[in-house]
């Protein structure tokens, strides 16, 4: 998508802040400038990620949700929800980030079957609009996709015997709703 040289300036929305660095890690390897900003960044390094992208030297700016909240970007030519947000109402806060200043914008939005299920379906319903879905690309949903069920994944940790021994024993923790 972002071969496309229409594409002047993305600011990409991910929900983690290890989502957005890994982003922006292959979005280098693949020769875009890209920078992420993020609660584990420091102001200084927000502030320069902002600066850079603003002047064009950084064609590319992720972001997760807490992080983009007050950017102000007159000449923002696209919005991308790398991952739909879990929150109806975060979906229309970063689509607000382009098209500002009398200016058009616009967006694009990721989804595999589980988000349209579920985060999609509750974005249309709060805006009371159907998005359009493009088919055309070289990653379409299949028309039949169901959402996949969560699986609780298994974490190893220490377990200490009485007798001071170390032996493995794998603990099972919440799924979280979140999906790829």
């Amino acid at each position: 998508m972002l071969q496309d040289k229409n594409i002047a300036s993305a600011l990409v929305f991910t929900r983690t802040k290890h989502g957005a660095d890994k982003v922006v890690k292959v979005l280098h390897a693949h020769g875009f400038t890209a920078a992420a900003i993020h609660g584990n960044k420091s102001q200084n390094a927000r502030q320069n990620a902002l600066a850079n992208f603003k002047n064009g030297t950084t064609r590319v700016l992720l972001a997760t949700d807490i992080a983009a909240r007050g950017i102000d970007i007159d000449d923002l030519s696209h919005v991308i929800n790398f991952e739909l947000p879990e929150v109806p109402e975060t979906y229309v806060h970063r689509i607000g980030r382009t098209g500002r200043a009398g200016n058009t914008g616009i967006a694009f939005s990721f989804c595999d079957a589980n988000e349209k299920a579920e985060e999609l379906k509750d974005i249309q319903k709060l805006i009371n609009k159907a998005i359009p879905v493009n088919t055309q690309h070289p990653f379409p949903l299949a028309a039949d996709a169901k959402p996949q069920p969560v699986i609780a994944k298994q974490h190893q940790r220490p377990h200490f015997s009485k007798r001071g021994g170390n032996n493995t024993g794998s603990v099972k923790r919440n799924a979280t709703q979140r999906s790829w």
